[in-house]
């Protein structure tokens, strides 16, 4: 298989992913207020037409003390609105929320190594799809290094 087919390959296979998870959505939040998905924290960010507050299920990833998160097929809407706003608010599952800067990495080790992470601290089955993805998510995935936001 060419590079062009497995990308685009993958790139369906994670807007198939996300599109079931966004059918599951209230089942999937049950489970996450409960404290039962592992890294998830509930990502609220502002919409950059709307202006609405929009909240999106994420692993928080954690690499060398900073944290992250990210999609693997690069620009969604919840990125764009993330990028336009600069900031979101964190929301825990158990109690507690944080507003923080969002600053989008560029192509490069720090991007690199937040993407190799993701599958070792990605819950199952997540993380097996994760692996195999990789490649594509190295060339089209958009990550974000999340900082306490000045009060």
């Amino acid at each position: 298989m060419t590079d062009a087919r497995r990308s685009l390959a993958f790139s369906l296979l994670w807007r198939a992913a996300y599109r079931f998870l966004r059918l599951i959505d209230p089942m999937v939040r049950l489970s996450w207020a409960r404290g039962a998905l592992g890294i998830t924290v509930d990502l609220r960010v502002h919409g950059r037409h709307s202006g609405r507050e929009r909240a999106v299920l994420l692993g928080l990833l954690t690499v060398n003390g900073n944290e992250y998160v990210g999609h693997p097929n690069g620009d969604a809407d919840w990125v764009r609105n993330l990028e336009a706003a600069g900031s979101a608010t964190v929301v825990w599952p158990l109690g507690g929320r944080r507003v923080v800067r969002a600053q989008r990495l560029p192509d490069g080790s720090e991007r690199d190594a937040v993407i190799m992470a993701t599958a070792r601290q990605q819950p199952f089955p997540g993380n097996l799809l994760y692996r195999v993805s990789r490649r594509h998510i190295l060339a089209r995935g958009a990550y974000f290094r999340l900082e306490p936001a000045e009060q």
